[in-house]
């Protein structure tokens, strides 16, 4: 989102926020809501109170709206919003558009940053749905965005790779300077670890991470790309795919689910039939289905992948 779209917001910004967006509101001088803690039923009750127009954090953010709006469908439970905005964790395509329908305004205008370099591509609400339902947004100013094929070479526009980025915003290296070597490449560029294509567009799409593909006997499985499908179940409010070890297949596809509360769980038929039917390969449907009450997170709201295979590999 460029400075004058920030600038253009005339009520109360709410948002649980990073550094990058602090800066933001303290240099263009608008007004903000900022929470301690989140719970959604009460963060609502301040937002309303205020009159907010944009709200956000991350992915679990945006679900536990989504919950909350549901209980009331014919209730908005913030009618001053113009559009929620946020990052931090991958956005399935599917929650843009029931952002947008259930809830209202412009729906998830979405970025992508981390800890090395807070922003390296945001989206805008001058995008369209497609663009904000299936892409993390175009490179922010000074951003240079390459991406790198498995086997070191220039990816095509579109080809998946690993995205490396360079420009003012990146972080000069970590004070243990043994960690530096991996972190950048031989011509400078940080290595993000994120799998992504940059699409003809010039919008990026983040497709995985290096360290987040199932070998499945020999073949790579991108678990975003089962979490994306999963997600538009009725009954998932969110999903985590990971790889648990097996004597036979090396790894097998395990999902991870928190369910909607408005449902009953989802059992393991009906999450086959809804792979099968949606046309995904066989190899790729998970083996093994866990219900869970709630997420391990990071202080993002990220889910800790780590964390469940901890849980589940036992």
């Amino acid at each position: 989102m460029s400075p004058s779209d920030v600038g253009s917001i005339a009520f109360p910004f709410s948002h649980i926020a990073g550094p990058d967006y602090l800066v933001t509101m303290l240099s263009l001088g608008f007004p903000a809501v900022l929470l301690e803690s989140f719970n959604p039923v009460a963060a609502l009750e301040v937002f309303n109170r205020f009159g907010a127009t944009m709200v956000g954090g991350s992915t679990a953010f945006y679900v536990a709206y989504l919950t909350e709006q549901r209980k009331d469908p014919s209730t908005p439970i913030l009618p001053t919003l113009r559009l929620m905005s946020g990052g931090g964790a991958a956005k399935p395509p599917n929650l843009h558009a029931e952002v947008r329908d259930e809830i209202g305004g412009r729906g998830i205008v979405h970025g992508y940053g981390m800890t090395e370099v807070p922003m390296i591509a945001n989206g805008s609400p001058n995008d369209t749905d497609e663009q904000l339902a299936n892409t993390d947004g175009a490179p922010v100013e000074g951003a240079e965005i390459r991406i790198v094929t498995l086997d070191g070479a220039p990816a095509l526009p579109g080809e998946e790779g690993e995205i490396r980025v360079k420009g003012p915003m990146v972080f000069r290296g970590y004070t243990n300077s043994e960690l530096n070597h991996d972190a950048f490449d031989a011509q400078g560029w940080f290595r993000t670890g994120d799998l992504g294509i940059m699409r003809q567009d010039g919008h990026l799409s983040l497709t995985g991470r290096l360290k987040d593909v199932i070998v499945r006997k020999g073949e790579n499985i991108s678990a975003k790309e089962i979490e994306d499908l999963l997600s538009a179940h009725r009954k998932v409010a969110e999903v985590a795919v990971i790889g648990l070890p097996d004597a036979v297949r090396g790894e097998m596809v395990c999902a991870v689910v928190l369910p909607d509360p408005s449902s009953d769980s989802l059992t393991f038929d009906e999450l086959v039939t809804f792979c099968k039917e949606a046309g995904l390969m066989t190899q790729k449907i998970p083996e093994r289905l866990e219900i869970v009450e709630e997420m391990p997170r990071a202080g993002t709201g990220k889910i800790v992948k780590k964390t469940l295979k901890e849980m589940f590999s036992k």
